[in-house]
């Protein structure tokens, strides 16, 4: 059964169990996936309204975009547990014999990289999704703005749980080129999210004061 198919409550019980996947890099996309959702609902909720008939071919973008990227953090959900099994799979390999030894390393690496890559591209569709969120605080129907706002939070919780899951397995890999890269990435979109975020906090103040 894949995560995205069971109930919140099923899920909550699966994630509260003692086996560690899913984990913290699963409940990142998740929480990019409740963005995008009220992303989208705050795009819905303004398009065929004529009083905001002149956000409507933003809102149009904003919700064609919002509801992709909430499919594709469901899908994350996924790979992020597989890819954490996967580790594990390659750790419990025989490692009795020098080749053993060569294809149990390789194998780990090789299982590494791809539980760094799954967060690493959380990370990414919440650095898209944080233009989506941008627009529907600043031209969505003012009356869903703290449900935009929500979005906001909810991507940054996103972003920084998968920064979390990126960098914890990148001490694992021998590949130094790879984990500079993947650490520069990480940075540069933290500091321009939390940035993005904290733009989003100030305009939501505002309009409820």
């Amino acid at each position: 059964m894949k995560l995205a198919e069971l109930s919140t409550a099923d899920f909550i019980k699966e994630l509260s169990r003692i086996s560690p996947a899913p984990g913290g890099g699963s409940v990142a996309a998740f929480a990019g996936a409740l963005g995008a959702a009220l992303c989208a609902m705050v795009s819905r909720l303004t398009l065929g309204n004529k009083k905001y008939s002149d956000a409507w071919v933003s809102m149009e973008r904003v919700l064609d975009q919002a509801d992709g990227l909430a499919q594709h953090f469901l899908v994350l959900m996924d790979q992020d547990a597989s890819a954490y099994n996967e580790v594990v799979a390659a750790m419990r390999l025989l490692k009795e014999t020098e080749q053993q030894k060569t294809a149990r390393r390789q194998a780990v690496q090789q299982a590494t990289r791809k539980a760094a890559w799954v967060p690493l591209e959380t990370l990414r569709a919440v650095a898209s999704l944080a233009d989506q969120i941008r627009a529907a605080v600043e031209m969505g129907n003012p009356n869903c703005i703290t449900d935009a706002g929500t979005a906001a939070q909810l991507a940054r919780a996103a972003a920084h749980g998968a920064a979390y899951n990126v960098r914890i397995n990148l001490v694992g890999i021998d590949d130094n080129a790879f984990v500079a890269e993947c650490n520069r990435e990480v940075e540069d979109v933290l500091v321009r999210l939390n940035s993005v975020v904290e733009n989003l906090e100030e305009k939501v103040a505002a309009a409820l004061s």
